[in-house]
């Protein structure tokens, strides 16, 4: 608790700057992960966004920072040995690449400027709901082992601090594209 304590100021920013109007509302998916976009079984391309229960307004960073926080990490999400994870920088390169091909002309400049530290809000974000469903006694999330969603905290953690180490150079990538 103390350790997400410490960074609460980084957890509104991206509400504060929609309530004022810096950042512009988008219809957002809100869970931008692989396994929620039909690929094609000859080419691999992508043929559409699946799973848009989820689908409302909010801001391009929450999908953008889910991307991250699921694409980057060689570990499972509940991996056990949290000296495997860490945040990629080949993949969170790619990601850049690939969504400011398209992305980069409607982004506002704050936009674009956010995308490394979305990264890192939205796996905090996720953490912080893995650790209110293990202390509420696992009521939301699956769980197959006792402490599952601890597991689960401490990895979206240490992927965090990973992400912290590696802000500056998540910068220059972005501002490469």
């Amino acid at each position: 608790i103390d350790w997400y304590l410490a960074r609460e100021a980084d957890c509104h920013l991206v509400v504060d700057y929609l309530k004022s109007g810096e950042l512009p509302l988008r219809c957002t998916h809100n869970d931008t992960k692989l396994n929620n976009v039909m690929l094609d079984d000859v080419t691999g391309e992508g043929i559409c966004v699946i799973d848009l229960d989820t689908t409302m307004p909010g801001s391009a960073i929450y999908d953008f920072g889910d991307m991250i926080r699921t694409a980057t990490s060689p570990a499972a999400e509940d991996e056990k040995d949290i000296s495997k994870v860490t945040m990629r920088m080949f993949m969170f390169e790619a990601l850049v690449q690939g969504y400011l091909s398209s992305a980069k002309s409607f982004l506002t400049l704050l936009e674009k400027s956010l995308l490394p530290f979305s990264g890192k809000l939205l796996t905090m974000e996720c953490g912080i709901r893995f650790l209110t469903d293990y202390l509420s006694g696992d009521v939301y999330f699956k769980i197959h082992r006792p402490e599952h969603n601890l597991d689960r905290c401490r990895t979206q953690m240490a992927l965090v601090e990973s992400i912290e180490a590696q802000m500056d150079e998540m910068k220059a990538v972005v501002d490469r594209y």
